[in-house]
């Protein structure tokens, strides 16, 4: 049997490649081999021509982490340190309401768990140094907050509450990386299950009512904990009618310390 195919929302970005200096569909590999790790087939959405008709084809979804999202969706005015992409913010909310309404499972990712709070309803931080006077939630400038060296910052607690999915998923503490600067404040429709214990920052949100939609925020495709894209690919061969033959990699899934 097929593997359940889970798209991946792309960015549309100029890039240098040989010679050549175009705009080109891409996202981390990271993100890919996560999926491919616990047994699905990722492929790419570029937000180039949005469209729904892609959820029909699709067993799962993933919405991947990158830049802000325009503040104009929640009434905000914006922030001197905002950088949006319409042409992302557009496509990304379309798919995502789009999935909602098809109950096609989810995992938000970064960015991803702050479409899915705009999505429902609900609002973002736009520069969590304002809220925490501090910026512990990302690294230093130009730095992998899993690089060797960068432990000293992007790197917290989650709690997750006890009786949610997430917690039935995840347990009750884990360590996570962290790197961004929005984060969200009012999860809309969704229910905040996740949180930093330091600072009160929401880390996870999730809908019980939906087959599953959960949204971390932090980046666990840099990590070798792919719990969260286990359940999705798991749900996603449930919706696609039977499963996959294929062998996930030994061990992914499973709770790891992070790699540094």
């Amino acid at each position: 049997m097929r593997r359940p195919l889970i798209g991946m929302t792309a960015y549309a970005q100029q890039v240098q490649y040989g010679s050549n200096d175009l705009m080109a569909g891409m996202l981390p590999m990271t993100y890919i081999r996560a999926v491919h790790a616990v047994g699905g087939r990722a492929v790419l959405i570029t937000p180039d021509e949005p469209g729904t008709d892609v959820i029909e084809s699709l067993d799962g979804i993933v919405f991947s982490g990158g830049g802000d999202i325009d503040p104009a969706y929640w009434g905000a005015e914006r922030h001197p340190e905002t950088e949006i992409d319409k042409e992302r913010d557009e496509s990304e909310l379309l798919l995502m309401k789009a999935a909602i309404e098809a109950d096609l499972p989810m995992l938000g990712v970064c960015r991803g768990m702050q479409v899915m709070a705009v999505a429902g309803g609900g609002t973002l931080h736009q520069h969590l140094p304002d809220v925490l006077g501090n910026d512990r939630h990302r690294g230093a400038p130009g730095t992998d907050p899993l690089a060797a060296g960068a432990a000293a910052y992007g790197r917290h607690d989650v709690r997750v509450q006890p009786g949610s999915r997430s917690h039935e998923m995840l347990g009750e503490f884990l360590t996570v990386n962290s790197f961004h600067h929005q984060a969200v404040d009012d999860p809309g429709s969704f229910t905040a299950v996740g949180w930093c214990p330091d600072d009160k920052v929401i880390e996870i949100i999730e809908d019980p009512a939906l087959t599953y939609a959960v949204g971390v925020q932090w980046h666990p495709e840099r990590t070798n904990d792919l719990r969260v894209f286990s359940r999705l690919v798991e749900a996603a061969a449930r919706r696609s009618g039977g499963g996959s033959t294929w062998a996930p990699v030994k061990g992914a899934g499973r709770e790891e310390p992070l790699a540094v």
